[in-house]
């Protein structure tokens, strides 16, 4: 986990960028909340609107990303007066609270939009209950989400938005014709169904924080398709939170609410949230942990019985979401894994054609597009296949099969970039084999997304063209892929 800390690539220095940016952009916004003479649960309400605009927003271009960032006060500010305005009536409150649950996880079939909107929804009502708001809180507290919204996006698409030269980001849409499409809708009822045990069980531990355990439920169920991928998720997060709880012993209780030492540890925690988001989930619910023990440190409230609470809290939401994704509507880890496998190996192809043919000079031919796709791909790939080689999975035969996976999908990656750094010289010339190589890979490519037992490949002398050598690498790689995809034991890769 350390190493997946500081050791992990960080091209362009996207993830340093995107964390410095949050701070900038979230400490504008209470800045902005504090000058209108907001309270500090209006600050605080302000900041969460600011960092969730500037943490979930991931359309692919710029103007989608603007347009959803201006969606979310639409979205959650009729949430906000829901939430408020059922603060004193409880069933009603737990039954719009679970129905916003639901849809705020049916919404992700409409892509990082409906993700995006999803979330905001619910860390809205959320909040409320964070900050026990009240009707006559409901003037301010709408101030504060529209004035931070509005300056998270001048920080984001005005003073720093880096994303104007980058090329779109590649958001591959789920494959067709493998039961994903329908994802959502079960993982809607899994989370809503989870939540419902996590709201009772919860109100059982404490009237008074049983959001928590409704928070846990649905935040393990962000960005998981799959019954593996969410129990590893939950095995995460409570880590983090236990991590968290024990620095915050050593750092949040002492400062106890202090202004400047507090301001100082939120700000590092929302680097670190945004920093490690993309590498270790782990870290990230440390950061999280440590980030609400600050803010309950300034709300005067923090206490060790507190953070004992959150943990028990945490630990009833992760048994929530566990039990849903076992017994309602399970979605297997081979179904997904399969999938997205399926659906890297076609994008290789795609991507050595798209090179190939700006070599022999075709001139509306670019692979960077399919490159950056194929690495959101592998993204997805290492997320279904997490729970096997999770260190705690007992089945040490599977393990070892999707980590060779793994390893010549990043095989076929590399050498697709070095393929492409060659078609991007000026001066490389096309060569005639180039074209057979592209067809065998193909070949091989159909050979395993069709179920095919072997791949062949002829061997091949030594060759000194970049471009050749690369090609013969992603075929070795393909070549290698069927016998742990297609292996005679039977048994799937994932089978869980």
């Amino acid at each position: 986990m350390l190493k997946r800390m500081f050791v992990a690539p960080d091209p362009g220095r996207a993830r340093l960028r995107f964390a410095a940016r949050a701070v900038l952009g979230i400490g504008l916004a209470v800045v902005v909340c504090g000058l209108a003479g907001h309270s500090l649960p209006g600050a605080v309400t302000g900041g969460l609107a600011a960092l969730l605009a500037l943490f979930t927003v991931t359309d692919a271009t710029v103007r989608g990303q603007a347009v959803t960032t201006a969606l979310l006060p639409v979205v959650g500010l009729p949430v906000l007066t829901a939430a408020a305005e059922l603060h004193d009536h409880p069933l009603p409150r737990d039954l719009t609270f679970l129905a916003v649950v639901g849809a705020g996880v049916y919404a992700r079939r409409y892509g990082p939009r409906g993700h995006s909107l999803g979330v905001f929804a619910f860390m809205t009502f959320f909040v409320a209950q964070f900050l026990h708001a009240t009707p006559g809180q409901l003037p301010e507290l709408y101030a504060a989400v529209v004035l931070s919204v509005l300056s998270a996006a001048a920080v984001r698409f005005g003073v720093w938005c880096y994303e104007r030269r980058l090329p779109p980001a590649a958001v591959p849409a789920p494959p067709g014709g493998t039961g994903l499409n329908r994802i959502t809708t079960r993982q809607a009822v899994q989370a809503t169904a989870g939540a419902a045990f996590a709201l009772v069980a919860g109100q059982l531990v404490s009237g008074e924080r049983w959001y928590w355990a409704v928070g846990a439920t649905w935040w393990i169920f962000v960005n998981t398709t799959s019954r593996g991928e969410t129990l590893v998720r939950g095995f995460r997060r409570v880590l983090g939170t236990v991590i968290g709880l024990a620095l915050g012993f050593l750092v949040a209780v002492p400062v106890h609410g202090a202004p400047l030492p507090t301001a100082v540890l939120v700000a590092a925690c929302v680097f670190g949230i945004f920093y490690t988001a993309a590498v270790s989930y782990t870290w990230m619910m440390l950061c999280v942990t440590l980030l609400a023990e600050s803010l309950y440190g300034l709300l005067g409230v923090l206490s060790p019985g507190l953070l004992a609470l959150r943990l028990a809290e945490t630990g009833v939401g992760a048994l929530g979401a566990v039990l849903a994704v076992l017994f309602v509507l399970p979605v297997t880890t081979h179904a997904v894994t399969d999938a997205w496998i399926q659906r890297a190996l076609r994008c290789v192809h795609a991507c050595t054609a798209e090179a190939a043919a700006r070599l022999a000079g075709a001139p509306d031919a670019d692979p960077a597009p399919r490159v950056a796709e194929l690495e959101q791909l592998l993204g997805r790939v290492r997320l279904s296949l997490a729970p096997l080689v999770h260190p705690l999975n007992p089945v040490r035969g599977r393990k070892r099969r999707a980590r060779r996976v793994l390893a010549l999908l990043d095989d076929c990656a590399r050498e697709i970039r070095g393929l492409v750094a060659v078609a991007a010289d000026p001066e490389a010339s096309h060569d005639a084999r180039l074209a057979a190589a592209c067809w065998r890979v193909e070949a091989a490519v159909e050979a395993l997304t069709g179920g095919a037992a072997e791949v062949p490949v002829a061997e091949r002398p030594p060759v000194t063209e970049p471009a050749l050598a690369h090609l013969h690498g992603i075929e070795r790689a393909l070549a290698e892929l069927a016998a742990p995809l297609r292996g005679p034991s039977g048994s799937p890769l994932v089978g869980a």
